[in-house]
């Protein structure tokens, strides 16, 4: 009876253990630094080894229903209300959102950020996505609006098919001109511009796809998109 008694004692741990704010950080910005800049058909950049494995493993673990399409439009805005956004209360309830969250917010990394990028981001607000693509998902040629300070997607697919799921790119003139890698734990990062085409072409998606849209923002409307409405990205 004394063992069966200490047997219920013992609290099981969490799972999956997740890495400190300080350690996704330094995993990231050491990915950061080692990006691929390629300005055809415009300036990107591609990461790989993104963030630590127990960082996405916590991500890919949160139960969170993939929302239910029907039928889209081509956008994204046909579903806003299944939208799934790193908001203060999902941090709050999700310990892997809120340590991807610090992480990203930190002034380090938003130095990092503009020194890659070239381009001032003080003032901005950190907004991302986990997006759960299903079949019947596509996206039309698009360039994101200017308010999105950059625009940065990670890759956390899996499964056989996923490296077909890579984001579909376009020249100028809305061509299709080539398709992204989905690797695992990949990403790619561009600033938005009047040339920078991309969508999603429709096809088949057994499974589902899964992936992470980073954005520093301005002058955002939805404020309850953002990670920390009343905490603007610094610099110092």
């Amino acid at each position: 009876m004394a063992m069966a008694r200490r047997e219920l004692e013992v609290r099981p741990q969490a799972y999956p253990p997740l890495p400190a704010v300080g350690d996704v950080a330094a995993h990231f910005a050491r990915a950061l630094k080692a990006a691929r800049r390629d300005e055809k058909p415009y300036l990107h950049w591609s990461l790989d080894d993104v963030f630590p494995l127990d960082q996405c493993t916590g991500i890919l673990t949160l139960p969170i229903v993939p929302p239910a399409l029907g039928a889209t439009d081509g956008t994204r805005n046909t579903y806003n209300s299944q939208r799934t956004f790193l908001t203060p209360a999902l941090c709050t309830r999700f310990p892997a959102c809120r340590v991807l969250a610090e992480a990203m917010q930190r002034p380090q990394i938003a130095r990092l950020f503009q020194d890659t990028l070239g381009k001032n981001l003080a003032g901005g607000h950190l907004r991302i996505e986990y997006i759960q693509d299903t079949d019947g998902m596509w996206l039309e040629p698009h360039t994101d609006i200017p308010d999105k300070l950059f625009s940065m997607v990670v890759y956390l697919c899996t499964g056989p098919e996923a490296k077909d799921w890579g984001t579909d790119i376009y020249d100028d003139q809305r061509r299709w001109v080539g398709r992204t890698p989905a690797t695992f734990n990949s990403a790619a990062i561009f600033v938005p511009g009047k040339n920078t085409w991309h969508g999603f072409e429709k096809r088949r998606i057994d499974g589902v796809r899964r992936l992470m849209e980073v954005n520093y923002v301005q002058n955002w409307r939805d404020r309850d998109q953002l990670c920390f409405p009343d905490r603007p990205v610094t610099l110092a």
